[in-house]
């Protein structure tokens, strides 16, 4: 084993290589194009999109080898033609969305849902990597005073900024997250912030314990009726606002039941199965059911100051930070519900290749 040499000349990172393996390779590194930044990256947050793409569940849409990661903090180590307003040094991370501008969607003003969106990590090569070119347009600068390791956790937390505005959370509202995972963590304490009152709704008993740390309100949905306790919760009305987030299908076929007459449904989970719903109940109470997904830029913008402030639990939420060669080990840890969220140490040491 061996240290990386010059990092300006050199990469490595994390390549998924179809059939479920992933590999530590070191290339060469490429200039930023014209348009483009040049980044080194500093952390980068594994999720669950992650996990689909080492599973093979995205194989008929990646590319191998896939340099994934998509969740990121860095700084910028040079500019290719074309590029203002940023400075080398400048502290960042990247909104990871390439849009083309044209299609219907775009035209309508909605560019973070484009009907031909590059998702940058998943359709074209993402953080996992010491230096990565990403196009000018999908930097966001980050606070001052916001560590590194923290602003990781920005693309995650913009998720969680998107959700609950789509959802239109208000202060004194009764809001039900189903499904611990870090989204809903972070759902749950963007809701809270804004003046909710909030439970998630949790099966796994060490998920719950976590949760619990945070001093967010949950409930066993297996060994709980749900509906009986949201009821007597909201004095009988249900909840203002119910965020599926999840992707259990039970989740979903409880979800309309909760929700208060003319209340909202934000599905949030990537459900890759069609899943019953209650639709009775979406005709009976005048429910609002809506999808949310991705975010905007002033999402993240609005995430990274959530950060800064200390509102998101930073520290709780992460459980490791690993280097480079210990992803294939977080990811067995994330799967086996070992660990709530691992970030990785990219420019750390431990980052070697064989040679």
């Amino acid at each position: 084993m061996t240290t990386l040499p010059d990092a300006t000349t050199s990469v490595v990172g994390v390549a998924y290589l179809g059939d479920a393996r992933i590999d530590v390779r070191e290339a060469a590194a490429e200039p930023p194009a014209a348009g483009q930044v040049r980044i080194r990256v500093a952390y980068v947050g594994l999720c669950g999109t992650d996990l689909h793409i080492v599973h093979g569940a995205m194989d008929a849409r990646v590319s191998t080898p896939l340099v994934f990661g998509h969740e990121m903090s860095g700084t910028i180590e040079s500019l290719g033609e074309g590029v203002d307003g940023w400075l080398v040094g400048d502290r960042v991370t990247v909104m990871p969305l390439d849009w083309d501008g044209t299609c219907p969607a775009c035209v309508a003003g909605h560019q973070h849902i484009c009907q031909n969106l590059d998702f940058i990590g998943i359709d074209s090569p993402g953080a996992l990597q010491t230096l990565w070119n990403v196009p000018a347009s999908t930097v966001v600068a980050l606070p001052p005073d916001l560590a590194l390791e923290v602003a990781a956790l920005v693309e995650p937390t913009a998720v969680a900024v998107h959700d609950v505005r789509r959802g239109e959370v208000a202060p004194g509202d009764r809001v039900v997250v189903l499904g611990g995972g870090p989204i809903g963590v972070l759902i749950a304490s963007v809701a809270r912030h804004i003046g909710a009152q909030v439970v998630i709704a949790e099966p796994d008993a060490r998920r719950r314990a976590q949760i619990d740390e945070l001093g967010h309100l949950t409930i066993d949905p297996r060994a709980t009726d749900q509906a009986a306790w949201v009821t007597k919760w909201t004095a009988g009305a249900g909840a203002d606002v119910v965020f599926e987030v999840s992707g259990a299908p039970s989740a979903v076929a409880a979800s309309t039941g909760l929700a208060k007459v003319r209340g909202t449904v934000v599905v949030v989970a990537i459900h890759g199965a069609p899943r019953e719903v209650d639709l009775k109940q979406v005709f009976w109470r005048e429910l609002r059911l809506l999808g949310a997904r991705v975010y905007e830029r002033t999402d993240f913008e609005a995430a990274a100051e959530l950060l800064a402030a200390g509102v998101v639990p930073s520290e709780l939420l992460v459980t490791a930070i690993v280097p480079l060669t210990g992803v294939r080990a977080a990811f067995d840890d994330l799967e086996q519900g070992r660990a709530m969220k691992i970030l990785v140490d990219v420019a750390g040491a431990g980052n070697e290749v064989a040679v």
